[in-house]
């Protein structure tokens, strides 16, 4: 029998208010272990105490708070004492503490004025057409000819064609500001005959008021509770540091610091401006139409909410792509145009915030309060030939310091404008380019900025820098490469379908991409490199040498653990304990022959730098360029497709003019209260009153997504909607599920429950010793677990919400069981402290008064010779539970044991598989099974 005999314990079910007993199991309270190990922001995000009442150029006194919103005892945050976001008047004067934020609503603005709609009917006709569905104009015409026909004389549509729809939009007085441009030409000397056409062409650079944009943004209501108006500094239980969003990093403390030199800025609010730029094709087909869009976002917004793309990154501009023929595409004249055209056309882009950087101004942010911003130049999103670009170095260097591109992991000094200045003086340009990789004959824009350097601001790129680059366009080549050079092409053919063979056999899981066909596709994505990582290593076990699985296990470790919501100290000591590993094993590719000229490559280089970006920059989930390259989608190649295609670019800015508009009007509204409720509701009022809303039924189109806040404890809920088609008593649905003990097995769970101070457990009675049981039972196909898991995909407060399977057919095929973890020892850290079992039922029953929903799972369990985790994968290993019967052993658990789900591979070992070996069959199939530590980050920080 299963070997799981704890101590009960009694806590309140959380079902109910009835006291029960889960034998072997710990509370929820438990779970929350492994939630609120990790450090929390606080949640006082407008600054400390201030005890000064008036503003004055002498520094602030604030009296620290000795424990900050974390939950965790002797934690608390620090904030700076001079830069502290003290609320003002429209003068500028500091307002008393505690005042309370003006009325700045204007007078039309009421809870019932809709302008420049007639009504929310009108605005969320507007809103579904224009932004949801993005209707054609000739169909919105169509569609309020029919809505016309439909009503009765004197009745009208809320538009009467999509040029009234479109004029509305444009009256909205709230976002989308204006769009302006630019002209640039080459002024160098130009040939007096046949000049290149490049030199002549004229050069249109599109922009809309950044600084406008960045206002707007602070003043957006939407980031209530979202947003920090000082730097601050965040310490764990123990005193050690902890890096979570913008403001708590070394960086903007840094900077508050120089500002608040000058008495002025005094009580101000740091403003930084993150940047970012990448060029984009809409369409392929029809001539490789290329745009470069630059974006920004304000540095005072929390991670959360820039990976959750609401409004808080906008488009400022759109750059010019200057182009030639084959003749001149290497003439150094040509490429050094376009540099000087990048750097200029972002200096006059960004000019406008060059007075709020050392003049502080006055800005409302999303209290309501008015406050005095001092802007400043932040970090630079952008891939590898991006950063080449911005920092004016040469391919293969490194644009953060001076390692030389043969050993770029050698030693190596900060670049920064003072030293390239220098070396401009004294060197020549051929020097400079081939001993220092700099190019002589542009200073990157950020030279025209206070406080600015690019080589300073250059964001890390866990996308291009790591995901894709590293792990995609290095690691998984060179695996390939070493087997074609050991095996020959034949047999490493046959080696990679194996492999590829492998990946498809994971079992599914929630969130986690499959490949039908392995990995053989043309096309890569940022989405397919992130979900190989998570199944790869296991399909490569037992094919190449171990030292090559401990370099790929070293490198996944570093993506995971520099990929956290939440870094502290220690987490910062496992960063560098993982790229030391990486650093030593990756030499075995070296030494196979795979890389016969060394590894000095930019973008495995970058991981050195990514220890001193975490303590400036903070967690780098929040500047990664997946945020600008899912920006593209929306402010890019939608707005594209919605266009003639001729001369489109004109049409997508008023495009993004509109759902900007659309935007604002939305947050505006509901601020306003006016958008609570169904749109309908109104009016069915006025022929019968609402009856109650029936219990919200849980259909989710996917089993894996982020839900909204508030931040909860973690919890999992069986679903709200019984399965149809099941016996009703015990004994009938164990005949029908194939499990004849079924009946057994509950007796047995409500013994443990009623008898909570029992010595024995229910495994270990005569079952004649446990209740009867004669009641009605409800199957349930699922459960939904919701937990805190703010380094995934997760909703305002970092929810996210996990949909855990047990159906006897999944989209007309096999059954499909999920794994899930239970509780097990609240004292034992990660995997030792859970249980993992595979679910072969979800039911509820009700049993004096008291509803028990609950699970039947088999178990598994850690080898008998199992010490620690894998040595080569670093993953625990589990394989299948019998009992004395050499059945498998199985249990009735209580729906509140369980954490979350967990996702199991098989460990292949060197056998081939089968061709027609299916995915469905790997939970059965397999003497032993990985415990995935790469299936999401959630799972990677509970479980190890």
């Amino acid at each position: 029998m299963p070997r799981r005999n704890h101590k009960p314990r009694i806590f309140t079910c959380i079902h109910g208010t009835t006291p029960i007993c889960k034998k072997g199991f710990t509370t929820m309270s438990g779970m929350a272990r492994h939630v609120s190990n990790a450090h929390q922001p606080a949640q006082n995000h407008y600054g400390p105490p201030q005890c000064n009442p008036s503003w004055s150029p002498t520094p602030h006194i604030h009296n620290e708070p000795p424990l900050n919103n974390t939950g965790m005892q002797g934690a608390y945050t620090r904030y700076h004492p001079i830069l502290d976001g003290t609320p003002c008047d429209p003068d500028g004067n500091d307002l008393p503490f505690g005042t309370a934020p003006p009325n700045y609503t204007p007078p039309e603005l009421t809870s019932d004025n809709w302008d420049p709609f007639s009504t929310r009917v009108e605005f969320e006709v507007a809103d579904f057409l224009y932004r949801r569905n993005q209707m054609p104009g000739t169909h919105i015409d169509d569609l309020l000819d029919l809505w016309a026909a439909s009503l009765r004389d004197g009745d009208e549509p809320p538009f009467a064609n999509h040029n009234d729809l479109y004029s509305t939009i444009d009256a909205i007085r709230r976002g989308g500001k204006p769009w302006s441009s630019f002209a640039v030409q080459y002024s160098g000397n130009i040939p007096d005959e046949e000049p290149p056409p490049w030199m002549v062409a004229d050069y249109e650079v599109w922009y809309c008021d950044p600084r406008a944009v960045i206002r707007n943004q602070l003043a957006n209501l939407d980031f209530v509770g979202e947003i920090d108006v000082a730097p601050l500094q965040e310490f764990g239980a123990n005193g050690e540091r902890v890096w979570s969003n913008f403001m708590s990093r070394n960086w903007s403390w840094n900077q508050a610091d120089i500002i608040s030199e000058d008495p002025q800025t005094h009580g101000g609010v740091f403003v930084p401006i993150i940047l970012g730029s990448d060029k984009t094709t809409v369409s392929v087909a029809t001539g490789q139409n290329e745009y470069y869009p630059l974006y920004a976002s304000v540095g005072n917004v929390h991670n959360n909410v820039r990976r959750g793309h609401r409004n808080t990154v906008s488009i400022i501009g759109f750059l010019s792509i200057p182009k030639t023929d084959r003749q001149y595409a290497d003439d150094p004249t040509f490429r050094k145009f376009r540099r000087q055209l990048f750097h200029s056309s972002l200096e006059t882009i960004l000019e406008p915030f060059c007075a709020g950087m050392t003049v502080p101004e006055i800005t409302r942010f999303p209290d309501g309060h008015l406050r005095r911003a001092i802007f400043g130049l932040g970090p630079y999103i952008a891939d590898y030939p991006e950063q080449v670009l911005l920092g004016c170095i040469v391919q293969g260097w490194c644009a953060r310091c001076t390692a030389h591109r043969d050993n770029l992991d050698g030693e190596g000094g900060q670049r920064s404008h003072a030293h390239t200045r220098l070396l401009m003086e004294s060197l020549d340009h051929q020097t400079l380019w081939r001993e220092y990789g700099v190019v002589g004959d542009v200073m990157p824009f950020t030279s025209s900025f206070p406080r600015a350097d690019i080589h300073e601001l250059l964001a890390p790129d866990l996308l291009h820098q790591l995901i894709k680059g590293t792990f995609k366009d290095h690691l998984v080549t060179w695996v390939g490469e070493y087997l074609v050079s050991t095996h020959g092409e034949a047999h490493a053919a046959a080696i990679m379908a194996d492999i590829d063979r492998r990946i498809a056999a994971v079992p599914a899981f929630p969130g986690l991409r499959r490949f039908p066909q392995g990995r053989g596709f043309k096309q890569w994505t940022g989405d397919d490199s992130k979900a190989l990582m998570k199944v790869y290593l296991p399909a490569i076990s037992g094919h190449v040498p171990q030292p090559m699985v401990q370099a790929l296990r070293a490198f996944l470790d570093f993506c995971y653990l520099v990929r956290r919501n939440i870094i502290t100290e220690a987490t910062l000591g496992e960063i560098d304990d993982a790229l030391a590993r990486f650093h030593l094993h990756r030499q075995v590719f070296e030494q196979a022959g795979v890389r016969l000229d060394g590894i000095s490559l930019p973008r495995q280089h970058s991981m050195v730098h990514y220890r001193e970006l975490i303590e400036m920059f903070g967690a780098p989930n929040g500047l990664c360029s997946s945020i600008t390259e899912s920006k593209h989608i929306k402010a890019v190649k939608e707005p594209w497709r919605r266009s003639s295609h001729f001369e489109a670019l004109g049409q997508m800015l008023v495009t993004n003019q509109r759902l900007d508009k659309l935007a604002a009007a939305r947050v505006d509204f509901m601020a306003r209260g006016m958008l609570n409720g169904s749109c309908l509701a109104p009016h069915l009022n006025l022929v019968a009153p609402i009856p109650p809303p029936p219990a919200p039924v849980i259909l989710l189109d996917t089993d894996d997504e982020a839900v909204n806040g508030p931040r909860v404890e973690a919890a999992v809920s069986l679903a709200k909607t019984r399965a149809r088609k099941y016996p009703s008593s015990a004994h009938d649905l164990g005949k029908h599920i194939d499990q004849p003990q079924f009946l057994d097995h509950i007796r047995r769970f409500l013994y443990d429950q009623l008898n909570p101070d029992s010595a024995l457990s229910g495994a270990d009675l005569d079952i004649n010793d446990c209740p009867p049981f004669e009641g009605r039972i409800s199957v349930f196909h699922s459960a939904v677990a919701t937990y805190y898991a703010p380094s995934d995909h997760s909703g305002n407060g970092g929810m996210h919400r996990q949909r855990i399977r047990s159906v006897p057919r999944w989209r007309k095929g096999p059954a499909r069981r999920n794994c899930a973890f239970l509780e097990k020892d609240p004292l034992q850290e990660g995997v030792l402290g859970l249980h993992v079992v595979q679910v072969l039922l979800f039911f509820s029953f009700i049993y004096r008064q008291v509803v028990y929903p609950c699970a039947l799972v088999e178990w598994f369990i850690h080898p008998e010779d199992c010490t620690g985790p894998c040595e080569d994968t670093g993953m625990w290993i589990v394989e299948p539970e019998y009992d004395e019967n050499g059945c498998r052993a199985t249990a009735v658990v209580h729906i509140d044991c369980m954490v979350r789900g967990a996702h199991l591979i098989p460990v292949y070992g060197d056998q081939f598989l089968p061709r027609a070996f299916n995915y469905t069959d790997s939970l059965t199939s397999f003497h032993s099974y990985y415990i995935s530590k790469y299936a999401d980050h959630h799972m990677n920080e509970i479980a190890f």
